[in-house]
């Protein structure tokens, strides 16, 4: 007698960490705390990716990468330039393409103030979830975004309310 059990994992996620020159200082210490809390939700399926101008994998879907490099790659980044909200939807649906999870959540950490050309609402379209959470002071255009395309929402008030903010928008 033989038994063969295939399965699927249950849930890949990729956290978009925006690295523009809005989010500086406090909303970066967010992103790391974010990082490992997504590392340790789904460590065998997730990616880490920041962008502004340009979207930069921490860490990719595929790529296996100690959490404390991921971690540590989020610390090191400075806000500056420009967000492309578009381009790091795009690149978050790529990532996700990559696992063979049933479920596949983008978690959108940013204020969403696109300032780079490009479909935003259509690229948010063509995920299958999307969360966005967004900084407490700073977070209108970020629940705009959220009520247009149906996605889950919530703000953080910082670092120590991350882990929290999380669970808020996916364990539902």
């Amino acid at each position: 007698l033989r038994v063969r059990a295939w399965s699927t994992p249950g849930t890949a996620i990729c956290l978009l960490v925006d690295r523009s020159g809005s989010m500086t200082g406090r909303p970066l210490a967010t992103a790391a705390v974010s990082a490992a809390a997504v590392a340790w939700r789904s460590p065998g399926d997730y990616s880490v990716l920041s962008f502004g101008k340009d979207v930069i994998a921490a860490k990719s879907q595929d790529v296996p990468k100690s959490n404390e490099r991921v971690i540590d790659s989020v610390l090191a980044l400075r806000g500056f330039g420009t967000t492309d909200v578009a381009g790091a939807l795009i690149a978050a649906a790529d990532q996700l393409s990559r696992s063979r999870a049933g479920r596949k959540i983008t978690v959108l950490l940013s204020d969403c103030r696109a300032t780079a050309p490009g479909d935003v609402v259509g690229a948010a379209l063509r995920l299958g979830e999307l969360v966005i959470v967004a900084p407490e002071s700073d977070a209108a255009e970020a629940q705009e975004l959220a009520e247009q395309v149906g996605a889950r929402f919530t703000t953080v008030s910082g670092p120590s309310d991350a882990a929290a903010a999380l669970a808020r928008v996916l364990d539902t």
